[in-house]
């Protein structure tokens, strides 16, 4: 596929009340085409902070729950050629982004931050979860035949065209009482890994620090979170293995599909 040598870039950003990091994180990105706020229902002042310290700004609010569901409406609003995952807690580092943008220019679909590549590394993993994420990774490299260093960490980039690939929850459809849609928490950047390697897309790790949260408390919880993360892998799987044979329970092809 032919793409455009000079892209334009989005930035997505998921945020639910994180006022006083973006305070700090905004005057620190580059300069882009556009910057995507998409707000998870924040009670405090996110959206009128975003406005204040960055005009431009595009902002929504997610139309249903979680991680997933943010970035997935962040996708949808993004009109860049290019799409840069940035958390809103200040642990992305800004001066990455060209990187990422550099590697998708130079034939990659999908440009994956890796914190344990030579020149990566983290102020904020404990030693706890970096075994846990290491143990992960493992197994996601036997199951899909990669060779992931950091499976689950959200800092990515890709070009907007491979969105229909990854076949995201519909961003309209009504969630169950019961739970959300398959796709719409935590496990979304493990979901995105298993997805892109199932739809055979070029994919290439990036170098990246981890800077510490500036303020609040994370959301992350060590053990329920890497459970969840250990049946993403096993459920991506399964869908990986009926793409010859599509069945919606399995495949998580339309927005049935919820999570117990």
């Amino acid at each position: 596929m032919r793409r455009c040598a000079n892209p334009k870039i989005s930035i997505v950003i998921p945020a639910r009340n994180e006022a006083r990091n973006l305070e700090v994180i905004l005057p620190e990105l580059p300069e882009v085409d556009e910057v995507v706020l998409v707000d998870g229902h924040s009670v405090d002042q996110t959206v009128e902070v975003a406005h204040k310290v960055l005009p431009s700004i595009v902002t929504l609010t997610q139309t249903r729950r979680g991680k997933g569901n943010a970035l997935a409406c962040g996708f949808e609003a993004a009109g860049g050629d290019i799409v840069v995952m940035f958390d809103a807690d200040g642990s992305a580092d800004p001066a990455e982004i060209p990187a990422f943008v550099e590697t998708l220019v130079r034939g990659a679909d999908f440009a994956k931050g890796s914190r344990f590549r030579r020149h990566g590394g983290s102020d904020d993993i404990t030693a706890l979860r970096r075994a846990g994420n290491a143990t992960l990774n493992k197994l996601a490299n036997v199951l899909y035949r990669t060779s992931f260093t950091d499976l689950c960490y959200g800092y990515n980039a890709f070009w907007r065209d491979i969105v229909p690939q990854l076949r995201l929850p519909p961003t309209l459809a009504t969630a169950p009482a019961a739970g959300g849609f398959w796709g719409d928490g935590f496990e979304i950047e493990t979901v995105l890994s298993c997805r892109v390697v199932a739809a055979g897309l070029e994919v290439a790790e990036v170098p990246s620090f981890e800077r510490p949260r500036i303020y609040g408390e994370t959301n992350l919880r060590t053990f329920a979170d890497g459970a969840r993360i250990l049946r993403t892998i096993v459920a991506e799987r399964r869908r990986y293995r009926a793409r010859m044979k599509p069945d919606p329970s399995e495949t998580g092809d339309i927005a049935a599909q919820e999570i117990a």
